[in-house]
């Protein structure tokens, strides 16, 4: 056999083809790998593009709309003095303290004033009322023994016609919504505020393109080593989008997608709109069950005062809560709270923001943040009304639109100090009426109607059954100013010095009943005039004088004075009060009566404003003269003797001077206490009584109108002084021996009369009315 060789030649052949084929099979690998590369890039581009894409519509539709749901903002009525206004210089600085304006010994800034005897100096906050803004005032004001007689401004050295005070912000009303802010413009934040944030949060803010890749490195860092995250690397602009757009959750893709958002707001929106949203954003802890975002919201939570009248310290608090609104608490934590607010301050003071003087003084400062967080106090009778009215008179608009501003006719002085009536007196009542007794309130304005306070319960910070508007109770003797009221508008017929008898009396009904009123003492006074039977709310003239009225008559003059006709039961005893009326239609009532007869309907309601300073509503007095203006004004007259010498007379122990005016009511079994005070000012409807109805052994006069004094020993009551009508003159009057009045001109009694066609005038020449002018001014 022959042995096969290969030559060598042949061998090498083979190699170089070998080679041959593995040098194209490495080129195929690289294209292919470059291929693929290539590909690859062009889709992540074109994810990135689409995403990019997709947050910029998300981002630019939430930017370039609402931003934020913005809740309705409340605000209190807004006190406009002007020169000659019956006002005294305690009042006004009562409004201040309420308002938290800050006592000093020379006003500086905004929110600031000083006192003396005769002079108020104060700072004027800036404030944006429904006709426009108004930047901060610097003012005077000098007052006499008859009010407010000068408005100075200090800025211009001239005089002011009139000077508005900034309102007080009472609350919000939310829209369905967990999160509250108070919505402020970047130019509203204090600067000091935000060198601050940027020193603590973001130093490189104006520099960077929305992340800041070095702070993230080191950032990382820093956890790597700790083992845990000890530091973060995001900017503010990450904050932002993080808050706005994404959750909480801590994953790589929320953290892409954050840093994508980041630079495109950034490449969007100016760096001080990025900051204006950033902080009225940012979450500051809470308030009850509702998250409170943005410093604005923040500084009334923890201080109680406007944002920018904080102090360095103040600022630096909440600036440091940012890393932490729940670990810093001030109020939970102090300590750490405190810590935290002087690393800020140490912060600024190597920031060259606060010199080293500054930086001791505010370390050394206490937190200084209310005992008892919160963002304003609650009227919760009183938003139910509101809330009435807004739906009634703005509607859908209310419900639809974001970041209204609602301005009210509330008093915050009356508001608190009949609040704090009811707490005080409430307790010392229960020695007779018990443990369950409760009470409610309505304060309105005379002439206008505007409900200036309300209060539902002796729980007056807290939700629930509204007495003010809802408990329907019987009124009892308060029925009464009706009934003399129909009688008075017949001056033909009836005067204050037509005789009335006071002596047993017994009603037959048509099924055979038999009805004898009794006079609350059980007494008999024989003959009396008719408004001494007012003024001591006796039963038995009153019921005799309704029914040769015509209960018809009588129905007719509480309809016209604002009473529901379906609540009224036409039979004798509604003319004691046996038919239930609330005390905010009690209070309807009284002011048609003692504002001459003029019928303002109640309202809490005046003005609301759009996000943009659209007017949506506004409200427009509507007077009407309801029943003859003489009519009334005897009635009030008879009134004013209640207080003088009949059951309102504890009044006239205390407060003589003012004049007032006042009725008393108790209904059966004295289950109810009324009282109607009526000063210079207001009309104040108080009911004293029980949920379940049961006897509270109080009077009118040993109840409510405790309540009432109480009142008027914080509110400083104003005098009441009652326009003069036509046609009503004033006459002498002698008693006989028989209990009448006639006419006697030397007489010192002198009564007020309607006299329409001349005939007292005949009996009498009208001689001097200095006494009864006294009588209502003085």
């Amino acid at each position: 056999m022959t042995k096969k060789t290969t030559p060598k030649n042949s061998k090498k052949q083979s190699k170089d083809k070998a080679a041959s084929h593995k040098q194209p099979v490495k080129k195929g690998i690289w294209r292919k790998l470059w291929s693929i590369g290539w590909k690859l890039s062009i889709a992540v581009a074109a994810v990135l593009l689409f995403v990019g894409i997709y947050l910029n519509s998300v981002i630019k539709q939430r930017f370039d709309g609402q931003l934020f749901q913005l809740p309705t903002v409340v605000y209190a009525r807004i006190l406009q003095l002007e020169p000659g206004m019956d006002i005294s210089l305690e009042e006004v600085r009562n409004e201040l303290d309420v308002l938290k304006y800050r006592k000093v010994r020379q006003p500086h800034y905004p929110g600031e004033y000083s006192a003396s005897s005769s002079r108020i100096e104060l700072i004027r906050r800036p404030f944006e009322f429904a006709d426009g803004p108004e930047p901060d005032r610097h003012v005077m004001l000098t007052f006499d023994d008859g009010g407010l007689t000068h408005i100075q401004s200090l800025e211009k050295r001239g005089e002011l016609g009139y000077l508005r005070l900034d309102p007080k912000m009472l609350g919000m009303l939310e829209k369905n919504t967990p999160e509250t802010r108070l919505f402020l413009r970047r130019d509203q934040f204090p600067e000091i505020m935000v060198d601050a944030l940027l020193t603590t949060e973001d130093r490189h803010f104006y520099q960077h393109d929305g992340i800041a890749p070095l702070a993230i490195l080191r950032a990382m860092l820093v956890n790597l080593r700790a083992g845990h995250t000890v530091q973060g690397g995001s900017t503010l602009t990450q904050q932002l989008a993080k808050n706005i757009f994404l959750s909480n959750n801590r994953t790589i893709w929320r953290k892409l997608r954050e840093a994508y958002m980041a630079l495109i707001i950034d490449y969007r929106y100016s760096k001080d709109r990025i900051l204006q949203a950033y902080m009225n954003e940012v979450y500051m802890g809470q308030n009850g069950s509702e998250a409170v975002h943005g410093f604005g919201l923040a500084s009334r939570l923890y201080f109680g005062q406007p944002l920018q009248e904080l102090r360095i310290d103040q600022i630096a608090l909440l600036v440091g809560m940012v890393k932490g609104p729940s670990y810093y608490n001030p109020v939970r934590y102090p300590e750490r709270a405190r810590e935290r607010r002087n690393l800020v301050l140490k912060l600024m003071m190597e920031r060259d923001i606060l010199t080293a003087k500054q930086y001791e003084e505010t370390v050394s400062r206490p937190l200084d943040v209310q005992k008892h967080p919160h963002i304003a106090s609650r009227q919760p009778a009183y938003f139910q009304q509101l809330s009435i009215e807004l739906h009634d008179k703005v509607g859908d608009a209310f419900k639809s639109e974001t970041g209204l501003r609602v301005f009210t006719s509330l008093d915050p002085v009356s508001q608190v100090d009949l609040e704090r009536a009811i707490k005080h007196k409430v307790p010392q009542l229960t020695r007779h009426g018990g443990k369950e007794l409760e009470a409610a309130a309505v304060a309105v304005d005379r002439n206008t109607g505007e409900i200036r306070a309300m209060v539902g319960g002796k729980r007056v910070g807290y939700d629930g059954f509204n007495r003010a508007l809802n408990a329907s109770r019987q009124i009892g003797s308060l029925a009464k100013g009706a009934v003399y009221l129909t009688a008075l508008a017949q001056p033909d017929k009836f005067s204050l010095a037509t005789t009335l008898h006071d002596k047993p009396l017994t009603l037959k009904g048509n099924e055979g009943s038999v009805w004898s009123p009794r006079n609350f003492d059980r007494r008999y006074r024989g003959d009396v005039p008719l408004y001494l039977a007012l003024a001591k709310s006796l039963n038995v003239p009153t019921v005799e004088l309704g029914m040769s009225l015509g209960i018809e008559n009588v129905v007719d003059t509480l309809v016209k004075l604002g009473v529901p006709h379906h609540e009224i039961r036409p039979v004798p005893s509604m003319f004691l009060g046996s038919f239930t009326l609330t005390p905010m239609e009690v209070a309807q009532m009284y002011q048609t009566i003692t504002n001459s007869g003029r019928k303002a309907p109640l309202s809490a309601l005046r003005s609301v404003l759009d996000l943009k300073g659209n007017v949506l509503y506004q409200s427009i007095p509507k007077v009407s003269q309801a029943v003859p203006q003489q009519a009334a004004w005897l009635t009030t007259y008879a009134m004013k003797r209640g207080v003088l010498e009949g059951t309102g007379r504890y009044l006239q122990n205390h407060f003589s001077w003012a004049a007032l005016a006042g009725k008393t009511g108790t209904s059966s079994d004295t289950r109810d206490s009324w009282f109607v005070g009526v000063d210079g000012r207001e009309v104040t409807t108080i009911w004293v009584g029980r949920d379940d109805n049961k006897p509270t052994y109080l009077t009118g006069a040993s109840g409510a109108l405790r309540i009432y004094a109480d009142y008027l020993d914080r509110r400083i009551p104003q005098k009441l002084v009652l326009p003069w009508p036509n046609e009503i003159s004033t006459i002498g009057f002698d008693k006989t021996s028989d209990g009448d009045l006639r006419v006697d001109c030397a007489s010192e009694l002198k009564l007020p009369v309607w006299d329409d066609k001349g005939q007292w005038k005949e009996q009498c020449q009208q001689g001097s009315s200095n006494w009864l002018k006294r009588l209502f001014q003085w």
